[in-house]
């Protein structure tokens, strides 16, 4: 079965997809996702999507529903990367990717969820 790497960064998990979505990859995806974060305890999700020309109303949702069961258990997610022309395209699907951050690259994702740890910690 064909499955996207997690990695692994201190409590941060970095996941970057390089090949197209589809349906039953993203539920895989999910599915991976909230085992690792339940098992490393993990604070944090990166999603790096720089590589996607295309996310269509079923991905878009699958990643607003991974940034949703991430909250849940404890752990931002922040998406990277994203191209015009799929930012477009989620705007005239009317998808607001709902509990998802952005940021334009790698380094300022990792920072964004950095600022996240330093802010809740006592």
């Amino acid at each position: 079965m064909e499955r996207i790497p997690i990695l692994q960064m201190g409590d941060l998990l970095l996941v970057t997809i390089q090949v197209d979505m589809h349906d039953q990859l993203a539920l895989t995806l999910q599915d991976d996702l909230s085992e690792r974060i339940q098992r490393t305890s993990a604070r944090g999700v990166l999603i790096d999507i720089s590589a996607l020309d295309i996310v269509d109303s079923f991905i878009g949702r699958m990643i607003s529903t991974i940034a949703t069961m991430g909250r849940l258990m404890d752990a931002s997610t922040v998406v990277v990367g994203m191209q015009p022309a799929v930012a477009i395209t989620l705007v005239e699907l009317g998808l607001t990717l709902d509990g998802v951050r952005t940021a334009l690259n790698v380094e300022r994702g990792m920072h964004l969820l950095r600022q996240n740890d330093n802010a809740e910690a006592p």
